[in-house]
């Protein structure tokens, strides 16, 4: 007799082997060993019959029947003849239709080492084909936008309005809260150090040219690339998993006609608006710090912030936002038309969409630097 866990191995006779099991079996307290079972097996002398006793049975799941198929295949090997006849109704139907349906072969997924150089053959074919996927994308949206010369580009009205509605208007409460809150970190940023010198008063300055020339373009884009771009990427994707997208090319409608022109061009007539909106915005929160902590005038604060900003940092911001919109809805689009066939591709699609967008914000922040630095603006 051998006992084991929450199951006991006993002889009845030479020729038949009785598993007594008992006690309560659930996945959470581990799956039980069949060694126990196979090592009483082939002790002399060998039983030809394998019988179950389940009266002390308090409570089981799932794991009770992958033992009592473990051990159905063990003695099947054998060549054992097994009783099932005193298991519980329910367990001996699911261990019935277990021995039914045997596991296929091959059905479970190996990991097998796969060589270095083969990986990296593999990264670079990835790279290669997912960066032709993108240059396509690219020209057919620009021949798309060349369509629009002839006026012969087919989409909805008013889907147009509803992404401006959903990218302009929607998007107001998080630009004006992120740009204020950045208008006040730069300001208090300024402020501590300018207190130094006794040059209070050119926090206004400070706060004005950042936020009009570079800051509230770039927060703008990086809050509509985690907001719209994520939401443009997730609906496309959506789209391609419910094969929408390929009714639209079955029935003659390009996608990207239909689909990324109104959401190119509703990002891009937005983000200028957002960009103005969120300078002001910006510009208010740095006056909160300049009035409350440096004891400068409402009056003083703005008329200096006027005097620092020049045209060419406000158009120089409208123009960066503008390719900044540009990216994102490019981004978002490429993104969930590349989507794959399954639900969490659409979540990956939207994450890949938001990352995408960022850094190409940031990349072309970097060569507007050296732009504008070269053109002396």
């Amino acid at each position: 007799m051998t006992e084991e866990n929450n199951f006991l191995l006993m002889r009845e006779r030479d020729s038949e082997l009785v598993i007594r099991i008992s006690g309560t079996w659930r996945l959470q307290d581990g799956l039980p060993s069949v060694d126990d079972v196979k090592k009483e097996i082939e002790r002399s002398p060998h039983p030809r019959l394998m019988l179950f006793d389940t009266q002390e049975l308090a409570g089981w799941d799932s794991s009770v029947v992958w033992f009592l198929t473990k051990v159905s295949e063990l003695c099947r090997e054998i060549g054992i003849a097994v009783d099932w006849g005193k298991l519980p109704k329910g367990l001996r139907r699911l261990v019935e239709l277990a021995e039914a349906v045997p596991e296929k072969k091959g059905a479970r997924r190996e990991f097998v080492a796969m060589p270095f150089l083969k990986r990296v053959g593999q990264s670079a074919i990835g790279a290669i084909s997912s960066l032709t996927e993108a240059l396509n994308f690219l020209g057919e949206t620009a021949f798309t936008f060349l369509k629009l010369v002839p006026m012969k580009v087919r989409f909805r009205a008013v889907d147009l309005f509803l992404f401006i509605q959903q990218s302009g208007p929607q998007a107001l409460p998080i630009v004006s809260l992120i740009s204020f809150l950045v208008g006040v970190i730069l300001a208090f940023i300024g402020a501590v150090q300018l207190r130094r010198f006794g040059a209070q008063i050119y926090v206004a300055d400070l706060v004005g040219i950042a936020i009009v020339r570079e800051m509230g373009a770039v927060m703008t884009g990086i809050i509509m690339a985690g907001r719209t771009g994520a939401a443009f990427a997730a609906q496309l994707g959506t789209m391609k998993v419910t094969q929408e997208i390929d009714a639209f090319t079955t029935i003659g409608l390009p996608p990207q006609e239909f689909l990324v022109f109104p959401r190119i061009v509703a990002l891009v007539l937005m983000m200028p608006m957002l960009c103005l909106y969120a300078d002001f915005m910006g510009i208010l929160g740095g006056a909160v710090v300049g009035v409350g902590m440096l004891d400068i005038s409402w009056t003083t604060y703005f008329r200096e912030t006027i005097n620092a900003i020049t045209l060419t940092h406000l158009f120089g911001g409208l123009f960066k936002s503008t390719v900044y919109g540009v990216l994102i809805a490019l981004c978002g689009c490429l993104r969930g038309l590349q989507c794959g066939k399954s639900s969490s591709a659409v979540g990956d699609a939207a994450t890949s969409a938001v990352v995408t967008g960022i850094v190409a914000i940031v990349a072309a922040c970097g060569v507007f630097a050296v732009v504008f630095y070269v053109l002396g603006i």
